[in-house]
């Protein structure tokens, strides 16, 4: 079997192939070039060498055959050994083998094998599909002889002071303009709105918010007017009658106000992702009212609207009958 088609695969990627028990193919590398008496350029180029001393086995060639048949190892090594017996044998009777893209092997009178590469095959990669091309030098060139174009300069345009005059009265009353109508006015004041990210606070919620507050009764803070009748006389009956016991959990926190009970469920599950115990209350009006939390005072539910006000900023608080 001939395997040189191996060999010249191999020779592309590595800069040594060995062929064991025969000797070794060295890519040599060579820079580009530039025969100036011809006007030639040549490439990069990798020529093969050949080397009889490097015959032992690295595996690299045997291998190939290996992985390209699909066979095992043993089988590999016994088709190369059988390719150079029959190499030898071809050279000792005097025949001229030639490797294809590689080059020519000969015996010479005093029995050495010699080798003579095929020069017009380049096996750098990096020079792929360059070819040598011939480039001679212009004849009677001379750079003295070069014109020269005199550059001509634009002349300076003097600006008269009255251009200058008439331009700044236009320009600076336009200035004053764009100035003052900024601080007399909101042209470029944002006009933000607050708005919520919550998908279950809809429409139906904010067209009947007005009529949820009037059916609540508010609460009313009346620290100032029991400090302004702090000093006034107050009968023990009358005053039995009218303090206010504040009960335990008699403030809740709405978080929302729904026509159906679906959307208030939705929204209660929410909350319980936020860790509340939300609760769902039915009003008078026929809606169903989401509370997170009930607490004791005004300034905790205060503190718990707060924390909610920026996923729940329609929250209000009620005071539970």
């Amino acid at each position: 079997m001939d395997i040189t088609a191996f060999i010249r695969e191999l020779l592309f990627g590595h800069d040594c192939v060995i062929v064991p028990g025969f000797g070794g193919f060295i890519g040599n590398y060579t820079p580009a070039q530039v025969d100036r008496n011809t006007g030639t350029f040549y490439p990069p180029v990798k020529q093969i060498s050949f080397n009889r001393n490097l015959n032992h086995n690295d595996g690299l060639l045997v291998g190939r055959i290996s992985g390209t048949l699909n066979i095992n190892y043993g089988d590999a090594r016994t088709i190369a050994e059988k390719f150079v017996a029959d190499l030898r044998k071809k050279l000792e009777n005097g025949e001229r083998v030639v490797f294809d893209n590689i080059g020519t092997f000969v015996n010479n009178h005093e029995g050495n094998i010699q080798f003579e590469p095929d020069r017009s095959v380049n096996y750098h990669l990096d020079s792929y599909g360059l070819e040598s091309f011939q480039c001679m030098p212009l004849e009677g060139y001379d750079v003295r002889k070069r014109i020269l174009k005199q550059k001509t300069k634009d002349p300076v345009q003097h600006i008269s002071t009255r251009k200058i005059l008439w331009r700044a009265a236009v320009i600076v009353p336009l200035l004053s303009v764009i100035v003052a109508v900024p601080l007399i006015t909101d042209i470029f004041k944002p006009k933000v709105e607050a708005s919520t990210m919550n998908p279950l606070v809809t429409e139906e919620f904010e067209h009947n918010r007005a009529a949820v507050d009037k059916t609540e009764k508010p609460v009313i803070d009346i620290s100032a007017e029991i400090t302004s009748k702090a000093n006034e006389v107050i009968p023990a009956k009358v005053a039995e009658e009218n303090a206010v016991i504040p009960s335990v959990g008699s403030y809740q926190l709405i978080t929302g106000s729904f026509r159906l009970k679906e959307n208030a469920q939705k929204q209660a599950n929410m909350l319980m992702e936020e860790g509340f115990s939300p609760e769902i209350v039915s009003s008078a009006n026929g809606f169903f009212r989401v509370s997170a939390i009930t607490c004791s005072n005004i300034e905790s539910a205060e503190l718990k609207k707060d924390s909610l006000a920026g996923k729940f900023p329609g929250a209000w608080i009620i005071r539970k009958r």
